[in-house]
């Protein structure tokens, strides 16, 4: 019993220590681009990475997810003959979920985990000490561009994610289950309010911020030369995606409960 309370409170302490070591890199992150000039050619590149690389693979999982959405809900709506809500049911849980969570989590597996292996690796070669001699702060030159491309990229990812979803299912709708092409999109844009938008937006912004900076925390706090560049890769993952899912949970609950 006792080794097992000092294993909890070893693993608490580990997760306070995360989460404050998050909160002074978000506070200087943050502070660097109030206060100094934007590296506007590393901002531009980080966002062709994040955004333009991203796409091809965002498009193909949201057409897959709103072909796989609309097949589910069809095959209980059929039941009741009403099928023609499957468009609304479809739009509003991409705009609203789907759209933002799916995005966000794809992007920390496909480029979260690349920024952390690249500063991690930067890390254990002292090249990040290598710009401290230089003069050149690593929050400002290494983690900013890294965290507006994400902020900026990640909800217009979204936006594109939400409107291929929502074909996706068109493509059910219209010519499996023979739905009218425009009851389907009367419907889906009918039962969307300016609200689901905004949230969504809202919590790409959040997760986009959520993945740059652990991201970037893990690859500065690496030890151990490559078998700790490969854990500091696989904690990016991880943390990125709990935090997502637990950050959902909370805009969740305070947009659609507490602020109706």
């Amino acid at each position: 019993m006792k080794s097992f309370l000092e294993y909890i409170g070893t693993e608490f302490i580990i997760f306070l220590d995360f989460l404050g070591g998050l909160s002074i890199l978000g506070l200087k992150t943050v502070s660097s681009i109030v206060r100094y000039p934007w590296h506007r050619v590393r901002l531009f590149q980080q966002a062709n990475r994040v955004g333009v690389d991203s796409l091809p693979l965002i498009s193909l999982l949201a057409l897959f997810q709103g072909i796989i959405l609309a097949l589910n809900t069809a095959y209980q709506l059929k039941r009741l003959g009403s099928e023609m809500y499957i468009a609304g049911i479809l739009s509003v849980s991409m705009v609203r979920e789907l759209g933002p969570v799916i995005t966000a989590l794809i992007l920390a597996g496909r480029v979260g985990a690349a920024i952390t292996a690249e500063i991690a690796t930067m890390q254990v070669t002292e090249q990040v000490d290598a710009l401290r001699t230089l003069a050149n702060d690593p929050v400002r030159y290494l983690v900013v561009p890294r965290f507006l491309s994400f902020s900026v990229m990640l909800p217009l990812l979204v936006l594109f994610a939400n409107a291929i979803g929502i074909f996706g299912g068109y493509l059910i709708c219209v010519y499996r289950l023979n739905i009218a092409s425009r009851l389907y999109t009367k419907i889906a844009f009918d039962s969307l309010l300016f609200k689901d938008l905004y949230v969504g937006l809202v919590k790409s912004v959040v997760f986009g911020m959520i993945i740059a900076l652990v991201s970037c925390f893990e690859g500065f706090r690496v030890t151990g030369g490559a078998e700790g560049v490969g854990k500091a890769t696989t904690r990016c993952v991880v943390s990125s995606f709990i935090l997502i899912i637990a950050a959902d949970c909370i805009f969740t609950a305070l947009f659609y409960f507490l602020m109706p």
